[in-house]
């Protein structure tokens, strides 16, 4: 009995160590396979001329469309370069034109105001001028009506024409109001003025207005009342 459980231990590990053996083997086999498989692949890899290929056509068709999309693009750029350029020279044209007005238009008002200041002084002169006409006008009125002329004789008094109204200012700026004693008009003077050929000589609040004519002198005071 002992006998046959030792056989069938003996037998036992036989065949388990049969089968790691025989598995040993078809694994070796298996890797021997592979790495033939490999070897030859890497073979084929190496052994493979792309040109005239499919594969070689293929990626040459997909440069050739990035290239021409590349040229495409580049050509749209440069169109609007020069789209942009031309912008640039039509601004500066405007720009040039503007200019050239505004200096027109500034010409044109500074003619304009110059004729206007022209025309501004012509006025004042002749202004100036009516202004005098009326005075002499009016002297040679007065000198009708008093039967007085500008040749007057050495005996006419500056008293049977004017009086002396008022002295106003201050020291060598001082004016006198005289009244003309027929028209009642009044006229202001200054020393060095001359009023119907009788030249101020000198005015004063105390002695009134100094006149002067044909070397006599005369002196007109204020009027009391």
């Amino acid at each position: 009995m002992q006998n046959k459980i030792l056989h069938n231990i003996f037998a036992v590990c036989g065949a388990f160590i049969i089968s790691l053996f025989v598995g040993h083997n078809a694994n070796a086999q298996d890797e021997l396979e592979q790495q033939e498989l490999e070897q030859l692949s890497a073979e084929s890899v190496s052994e493979y001329d792309v040109a005239g290929s499919v594969f070689e056509q293929i990626t040459t068709l997909e440069q050739e469309k990035v290239l021409m999309q590349l040229e495409k693009e580049r050509a749209q750029l440069d169109l609007e370069l020069d789209k942009l350029a031309a912008e640039k020279i039509k601004l500066s044209m405007e720009i040039d034109t503007l200019s050239g007005r505004a200096e027109q238009q500034q010409q044109e008002f500074d003619n304009a105001r110059a004729k206007l200041d022209a025309e501004a002084e012509q006025i004042e002169l002749e202004r100036a001028n009516l202004a005098n006409q009326i005075v002499e006008t009016q002297t040679s009125t007065t000198n009708n009506k008093s039967g007085v002329s500008t040749q007057a004789s050495d005996d006419v008094n500056i008293a049977d024409l004017y009086k002396l109204v008022n002295v106003l200012g201050a020291g060598s700026q001082l004016q006198a109001t005289l009244q003309d004693l027929s028209t009642g008009q009044t006229k202001r003077v200054t020393v060095g003025k001359t009023i119907n050929g009788f030249t101020v000589k000198s005015i004063s609040l105390d002695e009134g207005v100094v006149v002067v004519k044909d070397g006599n002198t005369q002196t007109l005071n204020i009027a009391k009342i």
